[in-house]
């Protein structure tokens, strides 16, 4: 969690760091328990029947093992990308072009064209934080109402005055009923959206007090006539003050800058590129912000990691920042499938500069350290983009770490992902983020999934 103002000096009592209803860490001035509603002020209730959240006793994620075995026909000696070592887990490394020519030939058919902007930089960074209740929003339409470009939507969200438990109690400022302290429900918890052409889920998972995950999704008409499916997934990291606001202006504004981009022609790896760009500047506007409330002196500006998917007729192009990732999963699944993006974090870094081996870098307590982020904090931004083009179709799935932690390689992904994937995006949405769900839920869980080729002919009007 961010730093949090320190509490009023005439509480009567200290407040619990742990409820003591359903064991969820407290912030020191939480007033309710953001899991069961608790009162963490009052003084310990008389012994009653045992009624534990079930989450409760779930176990954080587990630490990366030893790696798994190569899917079957990746190229383990497979060329690096900036000095970094073939993935033993079955990771997709993108290979550098050719000398004298702007594509390569990669595995499972792909062409993939790298357009990393300048060299990468070496500087680390540490990660940073973030808080405040923010939103996703709608990307807004250009005179001609030829972008669709969609936020997330929430489940469901307080709209009343009136406990949604009791019934009886109104709703503070913070969310929780005055009268039997239930924390109402909120619109980031759970958010589903569907395109035609994509959908995606995000969910506050089991162990998190809010959801600091963000997601946009949109339709571009490019100037031939023919439509771009966008995806925009963002993760706010934890440790940094206003989380949430990160992540939802992230992926605000960098869907709105690359769907406007794609309509008047930019090429989809510079409007990648560019808006990764624009997301990185509305996270570090918000340092410009002046907090309405107190903050402690050593915190961390806003931040968040950003993943982005754009497909374009037969090609796609994957574009990041940070540790969120982009699978691909071929509809025929004796096909290897493939990761694209390579993390930006300290054990990447340890494994491509040659320091560690990959078992040794995950097994550091460091390991997931990243090194890459969108935020005012952020030593050098360095945003990634490649295209690449399958042989057939497949799906392109955008996640956090809250997804991924649970099938961290390509292979296990794929096993993940249910077969109909490609039909029925929302459906595998929803069964991806079941599974992290299963496994103990310890992060904000975001994906999205793009059919591919995109099943959207025409852009301009929502899916009914």
């Amino acid at each position: 969690m961010p730093p949090l103002p320190e509490s009023a000096p005439s509480a009567p009592t200290a407040r619990p760091t742990i409820c003591p209803g359903c064991s969820e860490p407290q912030a020191p001035d939480d007033r309710f328990c953001g899991g069961c509603g608790r009162d963490l002020s009052a003084p310990p209730p008389e012994p009653e029947p045992d009624a534990s959240e079930p989450n409760a006793s779930a176990q954080g994620v587990p630490a990366p093992g030893a790696p798994a075995p190569d899917a079957p026909g990746l190229d383990a000696a497979a060329p690096a990308v900036n000095g970094a070592a073939a993935d033993a887990t079955g990771a997709f490394l993108l290979a550098p072009p050719r000398s004298g020519s702007s594509e390569d030939t990669l595995p499972l058919g792909f062409t993939a064209r790298l357009s990393d902007g300048g060299e990468n930089g070496d500087d680390e960074g540490e990660p940073t934080a973030g808080g405040g209740p923010a939103a996703t929003g709608t990307g807004n339409a250009n005179a001609t109402g030829s972008r669709n470009g969609t936020g997330s939507t929430g489940r469901s969200a307080t709209t009343g005055t009136v406990c949604v438990a009791c019934g009886l109690g109104g709703v503070d400022d913070d969310g929780y009923c005055e009268h039997c302290g239930h924390a109402q429900p909120r619109q980031r918890d759970h958010q589903e959206k569907e395109l035609e052409g994509v959908a995606a889920v995000s969910d506050r998972g089991l162990r998190h007090h809010r959801n600091e995950d963000a997601f946009m999704l949109g339709t571009a008409a490019l100037p031939d006539g023919s439509a771009a499916v966008v995806a925009v997934v963002c993760d706010g990291v934890s440790t940094a003050y206003r989380p949430d606001d990160a992540s939802a202006a992230a992926s605000a504004a960098g869907s709105e800058s690359l769907l406007a981009a794609l309509e008047r022609g930019t090429s989809p790896d510079d409007a990648m590129r560019d808006a990764l760009m624009a997301a990185f500047d509305a996270v570090g506007a918000l340092a410009e912000e002046e907090s309405p409330e107190p903050i402690t002196a050593h915190h961390n500006a806003p931040a968040c990691t950003c993943v982005s998917a754009v497909i374009t007729g037969p090609v796609f192009t994957v574009g990041w920042i940070g540790d969120s990732r982009a699978y691909w999963v071929p509809d025929d699944r004796r096909t290897p499938a493939a990761r694209l993006t390579e993390d930006d974090s300290w054990a990447a870094r340890m494994v491509s500069a040659g320091l560690m081996s990959e078992a040794e870098a995950y097994a550091d307590e460091r390991a997931h350290a990243i090194t890459g982020w969108l935020g005012a904090d952020a030593v050098e931004v360095d945003p990634h983009v490649a295209a690449f083009q399958p042989e057939g179709p497949g799906v392109i799935v955008v996640c956090t770490d809250g997804l991924w932690n649970y099938a961290e390689s390509a292979a296990e992904m794929a096993e993940a992902l249910p077969a109909d994937a490609r039909t029925r995006p929302l459906a595998s949405a929803r069964s991806l983020l079941g599974l992290a769900l299963d496994g103990g839920g310890h992060d904000n869980v975001t994906v999205a999934v793009l059919p591919f080729p995109a099943s959207v002919a025409r852009a301009g009007f929502p899916s009914a």
